[in-house]
């Protein structure tokens, strides 16, 4: 490969920086409350049933998951910005009706009506649009690494902004940042070059259907599933442990800021010898360890630092390595349709993660959940350890110098 080659062009760089934060400024509307809504939930009428808090945590999730194909397919035929624009006003909408809620049903609804706007397989179909082949994971990893810092961020401010604004304050901030985010696609996300004709309804989306596709959609909804049901329970455990909640960035800023560092070397590594295959492994390894660690750390605060921090590095780098896998193995005419499958994979994730992580704490404690979480786990590990890692095609198969202005 050519030093040239091996550089982003003017148009990835600006593609993946604007799109990543797309997808922080959306990120940040599931985020935001998770440090925060399981300790909140009880002022909610209703709200002191944990299945109800987990249902509200995971709506989002159940919505997305329901409209993430039709927003996809959407897409390939009508265009990637149409569907995005619609997509943050829906998600607005959920976020100041949840600010209006005095129950929890109200808040369910809110949260159902955020996760309407499906829009995450759209922005990450038109990524993978704008770059090529041999750079498209150091653009998901830009993508990866701004939901990371969407996270770090939402622990630390949420519980300091909780203090001074409340819920529906969070809730109001999150709209507003849905709608600051259709700025960004109009005016400096660039137009994506044209692709080719989707296939015909079913047909399409039996392209976005393979056996090698489904493992990784089975990952990804392994990780949200596992990433919902811990922030279900870990919240209170660690202010059941004696750190208080507005003390909790004090855990969570540094071991999701070293996972970062921690992270980029296997991202590297991926992308440029091309092996995703064992960093893929090797990452769902990790995770079902510390999901084992969890198990039997129970209420040692220090120990919940060092799992949570191996946990984030897991989490980013999988976040980096299964969007690029599924656009390198879909078809480009069914792009946007297979990763309209793998996010709803993600959504339903998040959905199970928040429903299941609150019926098994509240029936048999958050050692459970670590438990059922880690099994899933494995039963990824087996799939992923089968998976045949896609061949590299040359570097012309998607070219952004198509549209070198952007738009």
């Amino acid at each position: 490969m050519t030093r040239s080659a091996e550089r982003m062009t003017r148009v990835e760089l600006r593609a993946g920086a604007s799109l990543s934060a797309i997808f922080g400024l959306r990120m940040l509307g599931l985020f935001f409350i998770l440090p925060v809504f399981a300790v909140h939930a009880p002022q909610y009428a209703g709200g002191g049933d944990l299945v109800l808090v987990g249902l509200a945590l995971g709506a989002y999730g159940l919505t997305q998951a329901i409209l993430q194909i039709p927003f996809g397919m959407a897409s390939d035929r009508w265009g990637r910005k149409p569907v995005i624009y619609a997509g943050l006003v829906i998600f607005a909408a959920g976020s100041f009706l949840a600010a209006t809620a005095g129950d929890i049903w109200t808040a369910i609804a809110g949260r159902a009506l955020q996760g309407a706007g499906a829009i995450s397989s759209v922005v990450v179909a038109l990524a993978a649009d704008l770059s090529s082949e041999q750079h498209r994971t150091k653009v998901m990893a830009m993508i990866g690494s701004m939901i990371g810092a969407s996270f770090a961020l939402s622990l630390v401010a949420a519980p300091v902004l909780y203090r001074s604004i409340g819920m529906g304050g969070l809730f109001v901030i999150i709209g507003l940042l849905s709608l600051a985010a259709i700025g960004i696609v109009a005016f400096v996300v660039p137009d994506a070059p044209p692709t080719p004709r989707p296939a015909p309804g079913i047909a399409g989306l039996a392209e976005a259907l393979s056996p090698e596709l489904l493992r990784l959609n089975f990952g990804i909804f392994a990780l949200h599933m596992v990433q919902m049901a811990l922030f279900v329970v870990v919240p209170p455990m660690l202010v059941a442990a004696g750190l208080a909640l507005a003390d909790h960035w004090r855990l969570y800023l540094p071991v999701v800021l070293a996972s970062f560092a921690v992270m980029v070397p296997p991202i590297l590594y991926a992308d440029r010898r091309n092996r995703p295959k064992p960093v893929l492994v090797g990452s769902v390894a990790l995770l079902a360890l510390v999901l084992a660690g969890m198990v039997v750390a129970g209420r040692d605060v220090v120990a919940m630092a060092g799992l949570l921090f191996a946990f984030f590095v897991a989490f980013n780098i999988l976040e980096a390595i299964l969007p690029s896998l599924v656009s390198r193995i879909a078809p480009a005419r069914a792009r946007g349709t297979a990763i309209g499958v793998y996010n709803t994979a993600q959504t339903l994730g998040l959905f199970f993660g928040g429903l299941a992580g609150g019926m098994i704490a509240s029936q048999y404690g958050p050692g459970q959940v670590f438990g059922v979480s880690a099994v899933a786990v494995l039963v990824w590990l087996a799939l992923a350890a089968g998976m045949r890692a896609p061949q590299r095609a040359g570097a012309a198969a998607v070219d952004p110098a198509v549209n070198p202005r952007g738009g």
